[in-house]
């Protein structure tokens, strides 16, 4: 389905100009929720033993097994525009999501495609409940996503809303673009979340979307620090949190959310798994450049 074709047409219907409304999709995106018990048609399975291809061995770390978190067949996921998976085949996605918290090390984290037509069986693990979670079917619906600096996810208490002067030099600048740019922001988001909104159940992930703000500063920061090191920039300290933020806006149009998914953990209050990926790097098929990231929250 065209869905930003659709969404250009009912912003039109509701009287917003055309000029501004091709301005904001190109920062709408769609992200695929995951979600069991809806009673929709099956997209994937969550926990349970994932099916490898014949001969393949569980993924490891090189010592231990990763968990399998969950697996999608994407012939039958819904297709977004600019998110760029398989057209067919199976993703199985697995991380220690401990592990990679605690050292921020790739090998604790492994996107696995299948193809379509491979000879595929029901992998030979464990059945310890550290690797292998309770199985169950989800399915797919779609939601609109925009940008961490449009600040629609913001709470709308008073105490909570950042004054201008809370804002940094360039946050103020990008809130100066986006009022000129895009002044009818919240009837256009508004529209977004109506025609794909948020699943009001438990969701067990999504696939695409933005990815997470701390996630993107962390490859910012890492991509800085490289360049540093080898003396193509020299960043004075006090300059470190501006040229973050700067780096950080660009690459949020080059990076995508691969997957996004609360991880059980009966030690703290939140566990989360993620894997990002840059928008080339999907659409090239190179899934195993996709990062694998984990937060613990206790």
């Amino acid at each position: 389905m065209d869905h930003q074709g659709q969404f250009h047409g009912a912003a039109l219907a509701s009287g917003i100009p055309g000029e501004e409304v091709s301005r904001f999709i190109q920062h709408l995106r769609l992200s695929i929720q995951l979600s069991g018990g809806s009673g929709g048609v099956p997209v994937g399975q969550f926990g349970g033993l994932p099916r490898l291809p014949v001969g393949v061995d569980w993924p490891s770390d090189g010592v231990s097994l990763l968990p399998f978190i969950f697996s999608v067949d994407c012939a039958a996921l819904p297709r977004v525009d600019g998110f760029d998976l398989p057209a067919d085949g199976s993703l199985l996605f697995f991380l220690d999501h401990e592990q990679a918290a605690a050292t921020g090390e790739r090998r604790y984290g492994r996107v696995v495609y299948v193809a379509a037509g491979t000879d595929t069986e029901v992998a030979a693990g464990t059945t310890d409940y550290e690797f292998v979670g309770e199985q169950y079917p989800v399915s797919a619906t779609l939601r609109a996503e925009f940008p961490g600096w449009f600040g629609v996810d913001d709470d709308d208490d008073e105490e909570d809303e950042e004054d201008d002067d809370d804002l940094s030099a360039f946050q103020q600048q990008l809130a100066r673009d986006l009022e000129r740019d895009l002044p009818h922001l919240d009837e256009l988001c508004a529209l977004a979340n109506e025609l794909w909104p948020a699943h009001n159940g438990y969701v067990s992930a999504y696939l695409g979307g933005y990815a997470d703000e701390e996630v993107i500063a962390s490859i910012a920061e890492q991509i800085l620090a490289g360049r540093e090191k080898t003396g193509e920039i020299v960043i004075p300290v006090a300059k470190w949190h501006s040229h973050v933020e700067v780096e950080s806006h660009r690459l949020t149009s080059e990076w995508v959310s691969l997957a996004r998914f609360p991880v059980d953990n009966e030690l703290y209050y939140r566990s989360d798994g993620s894997f990002v990926i840059r928008h080339d790097d999907l659409a090239a098929g190179r899934l195993d450049e996709a990062l694998s990231m984990a937060e613990l929250i206790p």
